[in-house]
């Protein structure tokens, strides 16, 4: 299972095929293969601004398959813990970034996502990230 941020599932419903990114190709292959772990907070972000009522549907809807993984007492608590580590080091995040970071530890996930902050994260952090494969 891959735990998948918010920024390669946005890329994924708005942009064709073409033009898809390696995270979103991977995201393909973790669908098909039934490997995707969601979390609600990234639901939400996905789903927030979407103007178009039809679309949000559409989209809310695609989501569904995807069951929200159990984010207890103890992940929010290390989440403060890994913004207080980086936060220390000089390393700056959002709580969701840390939320993430979080469950990836505790489940024992890799992290897909396009946003380069998690390399910065992982340098004091035991997460793992999903990587490009060539």
């Amino acid at each position: 299972m891959v735990i998948v941020d918010s920024d390669v599932w946005s890329e994924a419903f708005r942009k064709r095929t073409a033009d898809r990114s390696w995270q979103v190709n991977r995201l393909v292959s973790l669908i098909e293969r039934g490997e995707v772990q969601m979390l609600g907070l990234i639901r939400q972000e996905v789903l927030s601004g979407i103007k178009d009522p039809t679309l949000y549907a559409a989209i809310r809807d695609s989501l569904r398959w995807y069951p929200d993984g159990v984010v207890t007492t103890a992940i929010h608590e290390l989440a403060a813990e890994y913004f207080n580590r980086c936060r220390s080091k000089g390393i700056q995040g959002s709580h969701t970034d840390f939320l993430i970071s979080a469950c990836s530890t505790v489940w024992d996930m890799p992290v897909l996502s396009k946003d380069h902050d998690y390399e910065h994260y992982a340098l004091w952090l035991p997460i793992t990230i999903e990587r490009e494969t060539v």
